[in-house]
């Protein structure tokens, strides 16, 4: 670690030590901070656990044994874990310095990253299930960068981090730090009863469960034949870590509504406080499986400016914040107007001759637009519905194909800076392709100049 700390906030007396965790609730502009002293625990939670495994193994082979092979190496591990975490404590530090978060980490190479309070979207409050049993909390903050940064404070204990989330958020709104936050209003809860329902009837959950019957009924009758369905074991165990997944962050999901966005919480083992802003929703999407719909069933999902998720083995990408797992219909249209102002329906069909070249998917075709937005359908056995605000438009592309073009037909896209969602009118007649052709820039060009504002 550097020999000296970087410059104090303005207006606090310099200083070179980092201050204690517990110093975070008096103020978070007086100087340098440390993580909590159990964060490396928490970070690598599930790697200690996989260490605990393989040390039990290891005791009972060699109870069984009674030899002792083993018994150095395992201390060591140990202390090799132990020292780096401590190291990683300790040469990672933070401060709030003219309006601006800095987090400083690394010990042979240093990082000092800086995230403008101006530029944050939200901060979202994360907990897993270790930081529960320890009481601590994780900060990631999104930025409004088109890259999607997203800084870390993990972790700090859990009313530190809410003091901490309340003040830095004050700050980048730009009203009093010790404002208090915007109320909010509980608008919905989605019920654990219908969220199982609705992913054992999602195509995958019934996929999942005839699999898992079919496993156990063969492991059951014929115990030899489970190491040769080894791979379909390793399949039913991704399914099932799907499956959770979707679970879990869907579980107890209630939404409620401020002055600064939608505020989702959720999580039954890891649980997530989450905000989606009002004006920085890229796309929205509604998708409606097949055995949903005799129940009037949906979800919601929609593209955040920002948000990223880290994949497991893999860099950071962009994901769908789901903020409706499954819902009615109702429930879904208020959220879309109030994510999505003017949200059209789509009303318009795609001309008759469209059959003959999407036979399976032309009874879902339709488009409509309005002022501020463009919606589109589509599908095969579920039906899929996407807005993009104009506002949020990228660039138009006129796509023809060669059977297209005998039957004069085209696919307008409306492209975004997200990656997941966009605007597909797909097998229009020519005449309409051309014609929003000539209207979208100049409704795209008003739209961006009177940008939506709560």
């Amino acid at each position: 670690m550097n020999g000296s700390a970087p410059d104090a906030a303005v207006g606090e007396p310099a200083t070179n030590e980092p201050a204690t965790n517990d110093q975070v609730a008096d103020g978070v502009a007086g100087g340098w901070h440390r993580l909590h002293p159990l964060s490396p625990l928490v970070r690598a939670g599930r790697h200690v656990a996989v260490i605990l495994i393989i040390m039990l193994s290891g005791q009972v082979t060699r109870q069984q044994d009674g030899g002792t092979a083993g018994r150095y190496w395992e201390p060591a591990v140990v202390a090799m874990v132990v020292l780096v975490g401590v190291v990683s404590w300790l040469v990672t530090r933070w401060q709030i310095d003219n309006r601006t978060l800095r987090i400083e980490t690394g010990l042979l190479r240093r990082s000092s990253q800086r995230y403008p309070l101006a530029q944050i979207q939200a901060i979202d409050l994360v907990e897993s299930g270790l930081a529960r049993l320890l009481g601590l909390a994780e900060l990631r903050l999104r930025m409004a960068a088109s890259t999607g940064t997203t800084g870390r404070l993990a972790c700090l204990r859990k009313s530190d981090a809410e003091i901490l989330r309340a003040r830095l958020l004050a700050l980048a709104h730009g009203v009093a730090e010790d404002a208090p936050p915007p109320p909010a209003q509980l608008l919905f809860a989605v019920s654990t009863r219908r969220l199982v329902a609705s992913m054992v009837f999602g195509g995958w959950g019934t996929v999942q469960i005839f699999l898992a019957v079919g496993l156990t009924v063969v492991a059951t009758v014929i115990p030899a034949a489970v190491g040769a369905l080894g791979g379909a074991v390793a399949f039913a165990i991704g399914l099932a870590t799907s499956f959770w997944r979707q679970f879990n962050s869907g579980f107890e999901l209630t939404v409620s509504a401020a002055a600064d966005g939608l505020h989702l919480r959720s999580g039954a083992v890891q649980t997530a406080s989450e905000t989606i802003p009002f004006g920085r929703v890229q796309a929205a999407r509604l998708v409606e499986p097949l055995l949903w719909r005799p129940f009037g069933w949906c979800r919601l999902e929609v593209e955040v400016a920002g948000r990223r998720v880290r994949k497991e083995n893999g860099p950071e990408g962009r994901q769908l914040r789901v903020i409706l797992p499954v819902g009615d219909h109702d429930q879904a249209r208020y959220l879309l107007s109030r994510l999505v102002p003017g949200a059209p329906a789509a009303d318009r069909r795609a001309p008759a001759r469209a059959r003959w070249k999407t036979p399976l998917s032309y009874h879902f075709l339709a488009w409509g637009s309005s002022d501020r937005c463009v919606v589109a359908t589509s599908g095969r056995l579920r039906r899929v519905t996407q807005w993009v605000p104009l506002e949020k438009v990228q660039s138009i592309r006129r796509v023809q194909g060669p059977f297209q073009r005998t039957l004069g037909l085209a696919t307008l896209h409306l492209d975004t800076a997200g990656r997941s969602v966009h605007a597909k009118l797909t097998d229009l007649g020519i005449d309409d392709v051309d014609r929003q052709l000539s209207i979208l820039p100049g409704l795209c060009r008003a739209a961006r100049q009177s940008p939506y504002r709560p």
